[in-house]
């Protein structure tokens, strides 16, 4: 009966202290009034290309190119549950799902997102919103890979990507300096690379990879270059990448994504 008691009083307090750590984790990423016109209303709410997402006037999607592309889509805890039959009847090949953000926050839809694509045949990643203020790059690539953010080499999972923006919460560089920024990214990298032996995807837009990293170009010879500009052409890439692997080129119906060549370059960027 004794032991019985202490182990209802340790589920308690184990309950308890994660109720903390999430009313912290809300409590210290309110939303600015421009995320919250964007469907930001709460720690855990950002999603990739937030900044740019509207519900009321849409980018015209691009042309398709000349050469060789495959198209797909990414999504979090905004699309719910996905149609992904639909999806890929629409001609979608691949698909990244938000599993994280921060070291406080996991979709509670992932497990639908991520296995719903792998299921009818498209080839699938997850990727982690960064919030660089809170806590190291190490710590967040951690906890990435804790909750679903893994490679494994079977054709149909992509390398993780870092989702690494405008900032939802506050101070569009999370109050970092260019180098410190810089350092945080390549905190992140390092450890996804030493834990999977992938380089991490790195998705930006030119604007801000240029303001909050000096416009580095730590990278561009390592990490794939996801890069976001809703328009009909990919303009100008941040960071000296001389070319992107993935363009997020449109926020309607839903994040529309480009894959920079035919459909074995997606295979071998599965396969590493």
């Amino acid at each position: 009966m004794k032991s019985a008691l202490f182990t209802g009083a340790a589920v308690t307090l184990g309950l308890l202290m994660a109720s903390v750590g999430s009313a912290q984790a809300s409590n210290a990423h309110q939303p600015t009034a421009q995320a919250r016109q964007h469907g930001i209303v709460r720690a855990g709410d950002a999603y990739m290309g937030w900044k740019n997402n509207t519900t009321t006037t849409a980018a015209e999607p691009a042309p398709m190119s000349t050469t060789a592309t495959v198209e797909g889509i990414d999504v979090s805890s905004h699309q719910g549950n996905v149609d992904w039959a639909g999806q890929w009847n629409a001609g979608r090949r691949f698909a990244y799902t938000k599993a994280t953000e921060g070291n406080y926050y996991t979709s509670p839809y992932f497990a639908q997102q991520y296995n719903g694509s792998y299921n009818v045949g498209m080839i699938r990643g997850a990727y982690h919103f960064a919030t660089p203020n809170d806590s190291s790059g190490a710590n967040q690539a951690t906890y990435f890979l804790a909750h679903g953010g893994g490679w494994s080499k079977d054709g149909k999972t992509l390398p993780g990507a870092l989702d690494i923006e405008y900032n939802p919460y506050g101070a569009t560089c999370y109050g970092l300096s260019q180098a410190s920024m810089v350092n945080w990214i390549r905190d992140f990298a390092s450890t996804y690379k030493a834990k999977t032996g992938r380089d991490v995807v790195i998705y930006s837009t030119t604007d801000w990879w240029t303001t909050c990293t000096g416009n580095t170009t730590a990278f561009n010879t390592t990490n794939p270059l996801w890069v976001a500009r809703y328009s009909s052409t990919v303009g100008t890439l941040p960071g000296g990448w001389p070319f992107y692997t993935i363009w997020q080129y449109s926020s309607t119906p839903i994040d529309q994504d480009r894959f920079n060549g035919d459909y074995t370059r997606l295979q071998a960027l599965a396969n590493g």
